[in-house]
């Protein structure tokens, strides 16, 4: 695997090294000693599944508060997402900064999300699944979120007119 540090401190991208044969491929996901090398958990306690049946649907932004943050590895298995995260944490030297990268079932890239980062993504094309890895258990009175077009942040969306739930077309501005 190789990975590489994103603008943001400590969000990492993670790219697969494939093994090409006339089969197809192979090409590892994780690897408890590589991760560690990288400085990122290696310790993931949950794992969920996105599936998103239209292009332009946004999730996000959501992120879990203290004391229970969570950290998260997203890859997209079928698809494509553009993945944007939001640096919340206020000694950061990057704080209220995001960074976007596409993730798809064809360039096989994973994100790390540090503790302490707001998480959203758009759907590129239709039927896209992400897979999630994270290292704290889901604790619903912790979840969080931020508005997907706040001003503070000036996210720049792919698909204008994003597909909604109403809790995320409903979250409010960001307060430092």
């Amino acid at each position: 695997m190789r990975f590489t540090p994103s603008a943001l401190p400590d969000a990492v991208i993670v790219d697969v090294e494939e093994h090409v044969d006339t089969r197809g491929l192979f090409a590892r996901t994780f690897c408890e000693e590589e991760f560690a090398v990288a400085g990122l958990p290696t310790r993931f306690v949950q794992s969920s599944v996105s599936f998103n049946t239209r292009r332009g649907t946004l999730r996000g932004l959501h992120f879990q508060a203290p004391p229970k943050p969570e950290g998260k590895v997203v890859r997209c298995t079928r698809g494509a997402i553009h993945d944007v995260v939001v640096d919340l944490r206020p000694s950061s030297p990057t704080f209220l900064r995001w960074i976007g990268v596409e993730l798809s079932a064809d360039n096989r890239r994973a994100l790390y999300i540090p503790p302490g980062f707001a998480h959203g993504f758009q759907t590129l094309i239709d039927d896209s699944e992400v897979l999630y890895l994270m290292t704290e258990f889901y604790a619903p009175e912790m979840a969080r979120g931020v508005r997907w077009n706040d001003p503070m942040f000036s996210v720049e969306w792919p698909i204008a007119d994003p597909i909604l739930s109403e809790r995320d077309a409903t979250y409010p501005d960001f307060r430092p």
